[in-house]
């Protein structure tokens, strides 16, 4: 067994596969070519590649052509999705702020109560322990 040779081989997760859409167009038809020979499969071997692709491409092909086989990630749905995700760290810092001056008020709240109940109890002791005039 060989160790991979190069750095972004080493441990981690492999990268992705991406493909032009003139390769797809290509194997597309190559593979509908050999199929009917039955020599679909050796295709698929050879390039590395599954049925589902070969299934993915050709509806692709059908319902849009060329364009359609391009990149799945375009440079614009990727800003789109950063810009969602940065909207989101944003609500959630703001939430995030307001959960904290939540809880900050609450903590003076019940400091303040606390300070209040053990005002309350010192004035109840003092108050039985000093005799009360009686009323004539």
């Amino acid at each position: 067994m060989t160790l991979p040779s190069t750095p972004g081989e080493q441990g981690g997760r492999p990268k992705r596969r991406t493909f032009t859409a003139e390769y797809k167009l290509r194997i597309v038809a190559e593979y509908d070519a050999a199929k009917a020979s039955g020599e679909g499969a050796a295709i698929l071997r050879r390039e590395g590649l599954y049925h589902s692709h070969i299934l993915e491409w050709r509806a692709a092909r059908d319902a849009g052509g060329l364009t359609a086989l391009g990149s799945r990630k375009s440079p614009v749905s990727e800003s789109r999705r950063r810009s969602a995700e940065a909207a989101e760290v944003e609500r959630l810092r703001r939430r995030n702020e307001r959960l904290e001056a939540d809880l900050a008020r609450t903590k003076t709240a019940l400091e303040i109560m606390g300070k209040a109940h053990a005002l309350l109890e010192t004035l109840s002791e003092s108050a039985d322990d000093t005799p009360r005039p009686r009323r004539r």
